[in-house]
């Protein structure tokens, strides 16, 4: 078993350094888990967001976009303790790099703001990288993962997309473009994230396989965004995405190896 991935002890403090905090009346872990929610105009799908959290991670860091509704109100009243942090530039990529500097946890784990991802599956990806994985990578394709909320153009879009990542960089991915991922803090150093926009998460993936780290993919559901209408545009994105494939391809940064990407079955890799 994990040193980090114990059975809980009871009349342990959660919050004291060092000591476990209980996943549940058998399981705990050492690792404190930041989770960073980028928003911008959110405030009626948060609700949604934040019930789904599980009680034992160290911190929520919501990275706000210049909401012009009560995102951060509300987000204050459902999680007292939420740390949040004003965004000076624009874009997702931004956002999320902004919200990176600001975490405190080991681990951190990067969830859409509009209600399209279940913080259940959290424990799944913390399961992952305390097992001796690098990088846990959510994945709509793989065998129990499934989507409700995308167009048939930006299936075919991300399927092309991938297949040219995994030719082209020796990967084994399943799903490229998805937001729901989680890394030990330590890879940001090796990924050195540079971009704003949507293309941040196909930025990652790439550069975990450049670095050589060791990538888990973990079966996710999306569902439909609850309130409000996406940013994401199919046709703009996806040459966004297909112009930082191109350009990490002309990089001549070696590849260290090549990564063994595992999709987890969907009874595989939950703690409970």
């Amino acid at each position: 078993m994990s040193s980090a991935l114990r059975p809980a002890v009871s009349g342990q403090d959660p919050l004291m350094p060092g000591k476990y905090r209980p996943i549940s009346s058998h399981l705990a872990i050492t690792p404190p888990v930041s989770v960073v929610i980028p928003a911008m105009n959110e405030a009626e799908n948060l609700p949604y967001v934040f019930k789904t959290l599980p009680g034992w991670i160290h911190e929520v860091v919501l990275v706000d976009g210049n909401s012009t509704d009560d995102t951060v109100r509300v987000a204050r009243e459902l999680w007292p303790e939420v740390k949040v942090v004003e965004q000076r530039g624009k874009g997702k990529g931004d956002a999320l790099i902004t919200g990176f500097q600001a975490c405190t946890g080991d681990i951190i784990v990067m969830v859409d703001a509009d209600g399209s991802a279940d913080g259940h599956e959290i424990v799944s990806y913390v399961s992952a990288l305390v097992s001796g994985a690098d990088f846990a990578k959510g994945s709509r394709f793989a065998n129990g993962g499934g989507t409700s909320d995308m167009t048939p153009i930006r299936k075919l879009g991300n399927r092309v997309l991938c297949a040219i990542v995994n030719a082209k960089f020796g990967a084994r991915y399943t799903d490229l473009c998805y937001g729901y991922n989680a890394f030990w803090r330590h890879c940001l150093e090796q990924i050195d994230l540079d971009c704003t926009g949507f293309e941040v998460e196909t930025l990652m993936n790439i550069r975990v396989v450049k670095a050589g780290l060791k990538v888990q993919e973990i079966p996710s559901h999306e569902y439909l965004r609850i309130h409000g209408a996406s940013n994401l545009r199919a046709v703009r994105d996806g040459l966004r995405v297909l112009k930082v494939i191109l350009k990490e391809r002309s990089n001549r940064r070696a590849l260290r190896r090549r990564p063994r990407v595992v999709a987890l079955n969907s009874g595989q890799g939950e703690v409970s």
